[in-house]
């Protein structure tokens, strides 16, 4: 049988800043002058700068767009079509899969085909509808055809599926359109190449007219975080002119609320069960003549020690005592290393802590709170409590300690809870994980099929996933025994670093078991669920994408899709937060794209978003028209530009 001629490579239409570049050269005539007039004045050629420079913004927002849907797709193929994607699948892989599962044979050579005319009723493709009007393919047009050919002949049948949550992977994204367009354009101006650029891709994304108009978006409140070091380690507020005109400041920008920290080391810190709220009253005092609401954090973790911190709160010194005694009460890593971050939770039902256990010291600190303030509960001042699961406040290991000399983007220590009972053999970890710093190609456990896949590595990554989930489980119970009938927050970790590797190195020794074939978040999200609390979000501004080129290979932009959809997806609410050294411009327009999704047609958004700093608004460090401006985005009620 003579073999089937074999279309010849067309010429990639470019894309993004090519497609830029390539337009920009053919208005240039071939002396090097432009088409037009050969005298452009000095303001049409800054004119024509400022339109470059929203070019370039037009095609962020494309690709952004872009890559948004192509994690959708390829999530939900495997979500709920159990395709075998491979992790970084392209066009190919999708188009095969979606033949196949449509009962086409596939050849390696791209020659697809049908043995079987498929039933004239048949009105689908595997899990994406056809729509109205088009008729399915038959064998006839299939049979011995080129895939060129198939694409030539054939009707669009691929439709985006918007409730699909998305994961993270880069790869082709197939709109809803004619496939062929994309290396075959057509003659008619609304499928060609040009059309498709200056219409529906940039109303897609918006215009630029109206890139920065939020007018009208849904209200997101916005709480600012109070800096740290406002209550001394003898629970006193130390300067209370700076917190009234922290506060004055706040209040001027019409801030919803205000974050507090309540730190355990602070109010339990010289002996057990007896507290002392006195700074913190008078510093609530001073909020309620603001009429500003309060999301008071029980922070039970370590604050501070590392070289640049100006305040240290420790875990309380009665606590540290134990410790010099026994210190299985804390984290342990490979090397034996002991952190005082966190209590770990091997002790959570273990009588180690004067008799009582982990989660009981915990709940003793939390009731004595809500009784001491029962009044500002009563008023509605206090809005919601946030509950500190791990370092930092967040639900994770101690993975990531500076103290332990780790530095981005190390992939972090498993850590070991010494006295957990029953698991003895698979608490010590594996040997060939490396250490804090180490790359995941450096180890035989996180490595390109490393042991992490094999039967020990999945059932311990199972199991200490596992044990996180119960601590947090644990604690929230009691949790909401002493605050009933008020808003629980609980904060997740960002690890997107070597999101875009096999393993997912930092993840998995962060405890969120989350390689590319297993979802680690939504097993933590239905333990959340359980207990109706609002998971609070880290979010990124666009100074992170400098690290989509670095050799961390990081992703954070895929993560925040993965948490926030599957958040979402459970019916949970989700709220945000910034990074300390997000303040640029592009960076706070990203996180309120984040916060409220315009194109999003289920309309879902942040319950709130916290607002961190790294000193007192006072101290002049954030440009407050920036941030006046930030916050009247987020309640929806501005237009135009950031003030310069």
């Amino acid at each position: 049988m003579e073999s089937q001629p074999q279309p010849q490579p067309q010429p990639r239409r470019p894309r993004g800043f090519a497609a830029t570049a390539a337009a920009a050269a053919a208005s240039v005539s071939p002396t090097g002058t432009p088409s037009g007039s050969a005298g452009a004045s000095t303001a049409s050629s800054g004119k024509g700068k400022r339109e470059r420079e929203k070019e370039k913004e037009r095609t962020k927002l494309r690709e952004r767009h872009r890559r948004a849907i192509t994690s959708r797709m390829l999530a939900g193929l495997r979500q709920y079509g159990n395709f075998p994607l491979p992790a970084r699948a392209d066009m190919n892989d999708v188009l095969a899969a979606l033949a196949r599962e449509a009962g086409w044979t596939v050849e390696p050579d791209g020659t697809t085909y049908r043995h079987s005319p498929p039933p004239q009723h048949q009105q689908h493709l595997g899990a994406f509808p056809v729509r109205s009007g088009e008729s399915p393919l038959t064998a006839t047009s299939l049979k011995n055809c080129s895939v060129k050919a198939t694409l030539d002949c054939q009707q669009p049948v691929v439709r985006i599926d918007d409730s699909l949550s998305p994961a993270s992977l880069d790869s082709v994204v197939i709109a809803e359109r004619d496939t062929r367009s994309e290396k075959y354009p057509s003659t008619s101006p609304i499928n060609s190449v040009e059309g498709l650029e200056a219409d529906q891709l940039i109303q897609d994304v918006h215009s630029t007219e109206h890139d920065n108009d939020f007018t009208g978006t849904q209200y997101v409140p916005v709480y600012v975080k109070l800096s740290t070091g406002f209550i001394n380690n003898f629970c006193q507020l130390a300067d209370p002119d700076g917190v009234r005109q922290e506060l004055s400041h706040m209040n001027s920008l019409n801030v919803d609320g205000v974050i507090v920290d309540c730190w355990w080391g602070i109010v339990e810190c010289w002996n057990p069960q007896k507290y002392v709220w006195s700074g913190y009253r008078e510093l609530f005092n001073y909020i309620r003549e603001f009429k500003m609401k309060i999301q008071v954090v029980m922070a039970f973790h370590e604050y501070g020690r590392t070289d640049s911190a100006d305040v240290l709160i420790s875990l309380p010194n009665w606590i540290l005592e134990i410790g010099k005694e026994n210190q299985d009460i804390f984290f342990t890593d490979r090397e034996g290393r002991r952190t005082t971050e966190f209590l770990s939770w091997g002790i959570d039902k273990e009588r180690v802590l004067n008799g009582r256990t982990g989660v009981e010291v915990y709940f003793d600190f939390m009731r004595s709170f809500r009784t001491e303030f029962d009044d500002l509960f009563a008023e509605g001042l206090i809005s919601a409590v946030e509950i500190g699961l791990g370092p930092s406040g967040e639900l994770r290991y101690p993975s990531f300690s500076e103290r332990m000399e780790w530095r981005y983007p190390g992939i972090g220590e498993f850590q070991r809870a010494a006295k957990l009972r029953g698991h003895s053999f698979w608490a010590r970890g594996p040997d060939n994980a490396g250490h804090y710093n180490s790359r995941p190609h450096e180890t035989g456990f996180f490595c390109e099929r490393g042991d992490y896949d094999s039967y020990y590595g999945r059932f311990f990554l199972h199991w200490y996933a596992q044990a996180l989930m119960d601590h947090a489980d644990n604690v929230l119970s009691l949790a909401n025994l002493a605050f009933e009938e008020t808003k629980i927050i609980v904060k997740i970790p960002a690890v997107y670093w070597w999101y875009k590797t096999s393993s997912h190195a930092a993840e998995l020794t962060a405890g969120y078991y989350n390689p590319t074939n297993q979802d680690g978040y939504s097993p933590v999200f239905e333990v959340l669920k359980k207990h109706s609390v609002t998971v609070k979000f880290v979010c990124y501004g666009l100074q992170i994408c400098s690290y989509e080129n670095d050799e961390a290979f990081a992703d954070p932009e895929g993560l925040s899709w993965q948490v926030l959809n599957s958040v979402w997806d459970r019916g949970l609410k989700v709220a945000g937060e910034n990074t300390l050294s997000c303040y640029d411009k592009e960076g706070c327009l990203r996180i309120i794209e984040t916060a409220k999704p315009r194109n999003d047609p289920d309309r879902r958004h942040f319950s709130f978003f916290v607002y961190q700093q790294p000193s007192p608004l006072v101290q002049g460090v954030i440009c407050l028209p920036d941030l006046d401006y930030f916050i009247k985005c987020m309640h929806g009620d501005i237009t135009g530009d950031l003030v310069p």
